[in-house]
């Protein structure tokens, strides 16, 4: 079946849970329903991340929305991947809200509801009696037959798949199956509609046109999301598509920002009740590093040679990438910080490399594909040129947390960022920013395991997620900001510190908004442009400065800048001895 036989309806048969339900759908290129396929629910565990209530019915989408896209309302079901689902015999996951129990009002009157539409379409659209019901699984139909096991598979494995082939008494059951479900159906809604009493305890009769002004409100599409331009829910072509793009999920998706909104704040729900946050990664010059092979220096040759002892201390973290002419290293940490951030966080890749190399990355980073999955954002998925932003991750802005080299890429998301020092493995990467210096694999080094950039970051992280989840805070996580909470721990960095600048900022420059400045601030750190006895610290360039002076004589700390970016990026203070300031010299032509 093609994209346009999407349609189609749905009975319910049997309550409980699991629900047992009928997909009728409609062959492609006829306006009659031609084919049922009864599904037996069943929930497979960590499948299933999102779930909609429709109705009083708990709706399960698949893996990452590319899988199932299922939407009941009233008569219509659309699946995004009907060939994968009602040929091959897949299971379709339905179960009822919790809270919601069967014999409730709303569930009667929604299941008369139901049946009435249902019997208003058998009207008008009778199953022909030529056609066969494919309840025993024949290679388009929905596998399992009506016994409920939820396995999908149905009870004739020697089925060949061929409609003639088929067994005509396991045929003549299920149509005798559905019959007498459609029989109870019917029953049902009679029952039903007679127990609707009026106030005075009268029988009431239902009034046609209000019915029918119901359905015309009920069948108005809000068109929440469109595959290749087709609705995701009533199957219309819409040439205007809004909302936006998410086509790492799936190719050519868009949704809604209705739609959006209803994810994230449903996603974020049964997030929270995992105590699960968001973390979005970089992956250049954060997670890893990597070189073309023509960019390799003549220092970085015994990289690609085989025998050099290097090779086996580089084992599982250097990998040679023929394919795509170049060299990746992981960063130090990153299988133990991915491992134990994987406890905290739903965990996506966001890079402004091109997708195929995320892709590769990811791979590398996660090979068994259990960290990320398909939530791995690229350059093409960006809503806005040279910029990253959270309108592309179905999570809530106040749960999520970002882990990037570069601030000038998230200029709405601030407050989300934590900022990484660049990973500087190869010589190229070095040159690209503009140090002279050699880098790590030309100085046959590499970062601290145990003490480097990801294990300082891992911990802050621990932190964030420790007192978001302070069970002394109760277990009402809706007014908690995940924003908030890295703050605080940020502002114990440099808290109690009285910071003093000289000659660090250009002449005549706003001091505070310089990047230093705010830096301090955001540390927990107080500025001024005057030196008093309350003042810590003197940041300098040069020891021959008036404040410097001060600072010797009144034994105060006197750093440069570096002590103040080391301690941004260690979330720690320094030691103020490491960041000497030193003297200037003077030309004297």
């Amino acid at each position: 079946m093609g994209i346009d036989a999407i349609h189609g309806r749905v009975e319910i048969i049997k309550g409980g849970d699991p629900v047992k339900v009928a997909f009728i759908d409609r062959m492609s290129g006829g306006d009659h329903f031609s084919t049922s396929h009864f599904f037996s629910t069943s929930f497979e565990p960590n499948t299933v991340p999102f779930v909609r209530k429709i109705y009083g019915v708990k709706q399960i989408v698949g893996d990452d929305l590319g899988l199932y896209f299922v939407t009941i309302s009233i008569i219509l079901i659309q699946l995004q991947n009907v060939d994968k689902c009602c040929s091959d015999h897949e299971v379709f996951s339905m179960s009822l809200v919790d809270g919601s129990p069967l014999n409730s009002s709303s569930s009667d009157d929604f299941a008369a509801f139901l049946d009435a539409e249902l019997d208003s379409t058998s009207d008008t659209s009778a199953r022909p009696e030529e056609e066969e019901y494919d309840g025993d699984g024949d290679g388009d139909g929905g596998g399992g037959g009506d016994d409920g096991d939820g396995d999908g598979g149905g009870d004739d494995d020697d089925d060949d798949g061929d409609d003639d082939d088929g067994d005509d008494d396991d045929d003549d059951d299920d149509d005798e199956t559905y019959r007498s479900h459609t029989e109870r159906a019917k029953r049902r809604k009679v029952s039903v509609l007679e127990s609707t009493k009026e106030p005075n305890g009268s029988a009431t009769h239902i009034d046609q046109a209000k019915v029918s002004e119901a359905l015309v409100k009920v069948d108005i599409c809000t068109h929440p999301g469109f595959i290749g331009g087709m609705c995701i829910k009533c199957g219309e072509k819409v040439d205007n598509e809004s909302g936006v793009a998410f086509g790492y999920i799936h190719k050519d998706l868009r949704l809604a920002n209705d739609e959006i909104a209803r994810l994230r704040d449903r996603d974020l729900k049964n997030l929270l009740r995992h105590k699960k946050l968001y973390l979005v990664l970089d992956l250049d010059h954060t997670l890893l590093n990597s070189t073309r092979f023509s960019d390799v220096t003549q220092e970085e040759g015994y990289l690609l040679n085989q025998d050099d002892p290097m090779q086996e201390k580089l084992r599982g973290n250097l990998f040679k990438l023929p394919f795509m002419h170049m060299l990746t290293k992981l960063r130090p940490f990153v299988h133990t910080f991915l491992k134990e951030a994987s406890n905290l966080f739903e965990m996506y890749i966001y890079t402004m490399g091109e997708r195929a190399y995320a892709i590769e990355m990811a791979n590398l980073l996660d090979p068994g594909k259990v960290y990320f999955d398909s939530r791995v954002i690229a350059q093409g998925d960006c809503t806005q040129r040279h910029q990253k932003g959270l309108d592309v991750v179905l999570g809530q802005e106040s749960a999520v947390l970002i882990l990037d080299d570069t601030e000038a890429v998230w200029v709405k998301h601030k407050d989300n960022l934590i900022l990484m020092e660049r990973y500087h493995f190869f010589g190229s990467s070095c040159k690209q920013f503009g140090y002279n210096s050699k880098s790590l694999s030309e100085l046959r080094s590499d970062e601290s395991e145990d003490d480097g950039a990801l294990a300082t970051i891992l911990n802050v992280l621990k932190r964030v997620h420790s007192m978001f989840f302070d069970p002394e805070l109760g277990d009402d996580f809706a007014g908690r900001d995940a924003r908030q909470m890295l703050q605080a721990v940020r502002r114990e960095v440099l808290k109690g510190c009285k910071i003093v600048f000289s000659r660090v900022f250009p002449t005549k420059f706003q001091a505070e908004i310089h990047q230093l400045w705010v830096m301090a601030e955001r540390l927990g750190a107080t500025c001024s442009t005057e030196v008093d006895p309350s003042v810590t610290h003197v940041i300098s360039t040069d020891v021959g400065t008036e404040k410097s002076r001060w600072a010797i004589e009144e034994k105060k700390y006197l750093v440069e800048p570096r002590w103040l970016e080391a301690a941004s990026f260690r979330w720690q203070r320094q030691p103020e001895e490491k960041f000497p300031v030193k003297e200037v010299k003077k030309d004297n032509h």
